[in-house]
């Protein structure tokens, strides 16, 4: 692959967009470091959308700033160094990346003006229903339906775990159209929350991302407009993964965010705190492990901003976007494990500025791909 020339330096954009989403999130840091977290609500979605949060890279003819992958990226790894609440912002990326965006590059005009103005402004908030309790990362095995009936499709089935449905105002809904043709058989659509025989469940309590509200949302019969159809009809695998470039690129640049946050933590705590007659960063084994924290930090960081790079540049990026998100992922993860020992007993207390942080770094291996989905891509990619 040619590279051509290679820069490390921000543009002042994207500097400006990282400094001010990071000053955004520290002033409304919601308290997931004192342990007194709630579930978000639409004054808390008003706010993101004063901080632009919501639309940072939806087309500005639609309201939108317009950003590219790394600007965008950018701009979520500073919101995310700066507060403290990571499901505030895992709730408007889920909201940008896997609805809005999906609606911006496959949506028609009509929908465009219907729904994606509102996305953009933050007046709706969007929901993306695809996981199924029997199908998970086996989008092949999804049993919601949508039968053509005219120029209507009634639309029968239930998705188990949809991050912001207490909160959305629509859904971007994936149902099989045609069975016979498998995973090209699934179609995309834009499912009003008030439509007839939408049933949205109770939110139910998480351990990690916890101010993220998610519920089941059952869908019995809801007869919906072919015009609300995002692409052609089989064209939903399509709309998903360009929806899951946009998510395990630019999404989990907060990671970055939250694992940059915790090494200043770490520093402060062993530059200061005294065992055994010594400073903690005295210890060999302990300025070792803060110092994999770092390596960690700044390789995964390098990953996804190539990643965005390769993405904005039109090249395909499949396997180094799985890169990434295994990277970013599962590094998050071991370095809030350190972070959480390196604090001692205090690390496991809410109030502890790491407390929250494994809890919040384990779905990250989970959500958009498993870990072991990106390891396929990775083998593929490599000929296996």
């Amino acid at each position: 692959m040619g590279w051509g020339l290679v820069d490390f330096a921000w543009t002042v954009l994207q500097s400006t967009a990282y400094s001010a989403a990071c000053d955004f999130g520290r002033a409304h840091t919601r308290g997931s470091a004192t342990g007194h977290l709630r579930t978000i609500d639409m004054a808390d979605w008003a706010l993101l959308a004063r901080a632009g949060i919501v639309r940072l890279c939806i087309p500005v003819a639609y309201g939108g700033e317009g950003f590219d992958a790394q600007t965008t990226a950018r701009a979520v790894e500073g919101f995310a160094y700066g507060c403290d609440d990571m499901g505030l912002l895992f709730s408007a990326c889920a909201h940008l990346f896997a609805c809005a965006m999906p609606v911006a590059e496959y949506g028609s005009p009509e929908l465009h003006e219907r729904y994606l103005k509102r996305l953009a402004d933050g007046s709706l908030v969007g929901a993306n229903a695809i996981t199924e309790l029997a199908a998970g990362s086996d989008v092949s095995a999804m049993t919601t339906r949508a039968a053509c009936e005219g120029d209507m499709y009634k639309i029968t089935g239930t998705k188990s775990y949809v991050t912001n449905a207490p909160l959305a105002g629509c859904f971007l809904v994936y149902a099989v159209t045609n069975p016979a043709d498998g995973y090209l058989g699934v179609t995309a659509f834009v499912v009003d929350r008030d439509t007839p025989g939408v049933d949205i469940g109770e939110a139910f309590e998480k351990r990690g991302l916890y101010s993220a509200p998610a519920a089941s949302v059952g869908f019995h019969g809801c007869l919906i407009s072919a015009a609300n159809r995002v692409g052609a009809e089989g064209q939903g695998a399509a709309v998903f993964q360009s929806s899951m470039a946009w998510e395990r690129s630019c999404l989990f640049a907060m990671y970055l965010g939250q694992m940059d946050r915790q090494l200043d933590a770490v520093l402060h705590h062993v530059k200061t705190r005294r065992q055994f007659g010594h400073v903690l960063a005295r210890m060999q084994t302990v300025a070792h492990r803060v110092a994999d924290m770092k390596l960690r930090l700044e390789a995964a960081r390098l990953l996804l901003y190539r990643a965005c790079w390769l993405k904005d540049n039109g090249e395909d990026a499949v396997a180094e976007i799985a890169m990434a998100k295994l990277a970013v992922s599962e590094g998050a993860v071991q370095s809030a494990i350190d972070a959480v020992q390196l604090f001692g007993s205090t690390g496991t207390r809410s109030d502890c500025p790491v407390g929250s942080a494994v809890w919040d770094a384990l779905p990250a291996t989970i959500f958009s791909g498993v870990s072991g989905v990106q390891r396929d891509i990775l083998a593929r990619s490599l000929g296996l």
